[in-house]
């Protein structure tokens, strides 16, 4: 709360149940993007144009033998880990910069995504196929 500004009578003051409700949309919205950079299947499926059924037979045979390649929640969250490291801190980061806030305060709220992506990463990543 030192970090951010803000002290107890601002946080009771904030609509709890808007706060948590956007903050779910915005989340969604992280782990569409997540999903993009941690399942590396989707750059075979946009090679083909994202239609697989257009596809050519090379195609279905390269899934058939790596369509589960590096599907784990490990391999997930080394993709969230980089994701938050070089998307997250540095937009954090730069808006500090600009809202006068101190380092301290990029790391925790920095951190605090690096976490996030870290474990929606390994959750999308690592999500049973079948």
């Amino acid at each position: 709360m030192k970090e951010a500004g803000l002290n107890y009578a601002d946080l009771k003051a904030s609509n709890l149940i808007k706060t948590l409700g956007v903050s779910f949309i915005y989340a969604f919205f992280v782990a569409f993007i997540l999903q993009m950079l941690t399942i590396h299947q989707y750059g075979a499926i946009g090679m083909v144009g994202g239609d697989p059924t257009i596809a050519k037979a090379s195609y279905s045979e390269f899934m058939a033998d790596y369509g589960n390649a590096f599907r784990t929640f490990k391999h997930g969250a080394l993709h969230g880990l980089i994701a938050g490291l070089f998307m997250a801190i540095p937009i954090i980061g730069t808006n500090a910069l600009y809202e006068q806030r101190s380092f301290k305060y990029t790391l925790i709220a920095g951190g605090y995504w690096v976490v996030c992506c870290m474990i929606m990463g390994g959750i999308i990543c690592g999500w049973p196929l079948n």
